[in-house]
């Protein structure tokens, strides 16, 4: 499954589920199916996105580091930071244009 984030400040965002659940509760957002980041809390989440490690690995490269021969390695897992950057870009626009970011709707 997929979430779509929303704004009227950027184009549509698709992340996949399990990622953008992992990035919502590090922001401190409920993984709802529905919701919303208002211009006021972005630089909060900004701050917070900013800050994950680089080698915290996702629910997909953990996975890949735990299997078996036929898994891809684990240097080839994609952090959990990079997979935040798109969501970081949209963020710093909706703030500029003071519109807020939703999903689910």
């Amino acid at each position: 499954m997929t979430f779509k984030f929303k704004s009227q400040a950027t184009g549509d965002l698709l992340m996949l589920t399990a990622h953008a659940q992992a990035l919502l509760h590090h922001i401190g957002k409920s993984s709802d199916p529905k919701g919303i980041l208002t211009p006021e809390e972005m630089p909060a989440a900004l701050a917070a996105l900013r800050s994950l490690p680089l080698d915290e690995l996702s629910e997909e490269g953990t996975s890949a580091k735990q299997g078996g021969d036929d898994e891809q390695p684990e240097a080839d897992a994609v952090d959990l930071r990079r997979r935040a950057w798109p969501l970081i870009q949209m963020i710093e626009a909706a703030h500029a244009a003071k519109e807020a970011i939703v999903w689910g709707v």
